[in-house]
């Protein structure tokens, strides 16, 4: 009998337990029997730590009725598929990683592709299929994935490829890789929230002017807001974690008329309102897309320091660190360590300016607007002012908080376009001085 005939064999042998199976399923004839198969013709005769619990994983998300006793009595699977699925599992070298971002209090926003994510509102259906719902129901019986509430948001989907161990019972324990000698209270400088793959997406957004588009900036200048992300591998020996609520989102209130003295009390999500039509936002996020795309854009120089965390701090954060963030972002954009160290600096700068005013007056220069260089001195005042503990001025207003936004996204988007240029980072930023010195105001 071939090795494929033999695992669907002892599969049927495994899927004819009835529920609620044995106490120690590990421990039975037919786990065994299926374990050792696999171990034989497709893990290289090795069995190795966690296995079991990596194959008990895979078992009950290709729907093990044993252990899945929660669910109704259903037409059986076809194991030849089972066994092919399985076999996928021990052998692949990477998984599919999904993650699902809810755009919490969006508007009206356009359907949008750009590499490896994309943008709008997806029927329930799409949402199971997104979700994997039949993988969820019977991972989680006492939690429902409630795909209809879910789909009165827009959502942020990205997709990437991750390489895995050969191991496949080795996928669930990272701490294996884990190095004895590694310091565990280290910080990686700029490490963010969420993962690489979404914080590269958000950078895209966030070069939209959000701020200009808000109807009510004093509430908020976002277009929307992401408060969790719903990670999901295809890696069947992993198990997934449970079902998002739909009311960790945002909801308000909503009554409407079904007959003349009848009214119905319901939910309907709450959004931020913005001028901008849908049109006009996928207009915009389309050139964003055009322009970064560029392989050499995002990797140039002019991007070596961390502008794109920043940016996405400050849509993250709150109050002064949101603030604070977009001022680094300026800061990171247009800052060198020879504004500090003149035996540093390039021939022919000879500006007996501060740091920050040389950091104005490239700002300026970059966006093309030369009242920005007051603008920055205003706001970088201000945080002095908040950092150095003077009582006088600590409230920050909506104007000052969207105007540190506005500054960093312009300044952001003309790195985007500098990167065009051949020169290296320093001449670049000097030819910007050269530009912008006489945009700065005079000294008080």
């Amino acid at each position: 009998m071939s090795a494929e005939l033999s695992l669907v064999a002892a599969l049927q042998a495994l899927w004819d337990i009835p529920p609620p199976g044995p106490e120690n399923l590990w421990g039975s004839r037919e786990f065994i029997t299926v374990k050792d198969l696999l171990i034989k013709h497709y893990h290289n005769g090795k069995s190795t730590f966690g296995l079991e619990l990596s194959l008990g994983n895979a078992l009950r998300s290709l729907g093990l009725p044993c252990s899945t006793p929660h669910l109704p009595t259903r037409p059986g699977r076809d194991l030849g598929q089972v066994a092919s699925a399985l076999v996928h599992e021990f052998q692949r070298s990477t998984i599919r990683r999904r993650y699902l971002c809810p755009l919490d209090m969006a508007d009206d926003l356009p359907p949008l592709q750009f590499g490896n994510a994309k943008m709008g509102r997806f029927t329930a259906a799409e949402l199971e299929c997104l979700f994997d719902a039949p993988r969820l129901e019977r991972c989680f019986p006492y939690i429902r994935l409630d795909v209809l509430r879910l789909s009165q948001f827009h959502w942020l989907v990205i997709e990437e490829d991750v390489s895995v161990r050969g191991e496949s019972g080795n996928r669930q324990f990272s701490f294996l890789d884990f190095p004895i000698n590694k310091d565990p209270g280290e910080i990686v400088p700029h490490g963010g929230r969420f993962p690489a793959a979404v914080e590269r997406a958000l950078f895209l957004l966030l070069l939209a002017p959000w701020e200009a588009w808000s109807e009510m900036p004093e509430v908020d200048w976002r277009g929307f807001q992401i408060p969790w992300i719903y990670t999901l591998d295809d890696d069947l020996c992993t198990f997934p974690a449970p079902p998002p609520a739909p009311k960790r989102l945002s909801w308000e209130p909503y009554h409407h008329q079904v007959d003349h003295d009848e009214w119905v009390e319901s939910e309907r999500p709450l959004w931020l309102r913005t001028f901008a039509t849908a049109e006009a936002i996928r207009q915009d996020l389309d050139s964003c897309w055009a322009r970064i795309q560029v392989p050499s854009t995002l990797n140039s120089d002019l991007f070596s320091t961390p502008i794109e965390h920043f940016l996405v701090r400050a849509f993250l954060s709150d109050g002064i660190d949101e603030v604070m963030a977009h001022l680094i972002v300026i800061e990171a954009a247009f800052g060198t360590e020879a504004d500090h160290k003149k035996k540093l600096r390039l021939s022919g700068d000879s500006y007996a300016e501060s740091a920050t005013r040389r950091v104005a007056a490239r700002l300026s220069a970059a966006i093309g607007k030369p009242g920005a260089a007051k603008e920055y001195l205003d706001l970088y005042d201000m945080r002095c002012t908040y950092i150095h503990g003077r009582h006088e001025g600590r409230i920050i207003s909506t104007q000052q908080r969207v105007l540190a936004r506005r500054l960093a996204r312009e300044a952001a988007n003309a790195l985007v376009d500098l990167t065009r240029k051949s020169q290296p980072r320093e001449y670049i930023l000097l030819d910007l001085l050269n530009q912008g010195v006489a945009n700065l105001p005079p000294k008080s």
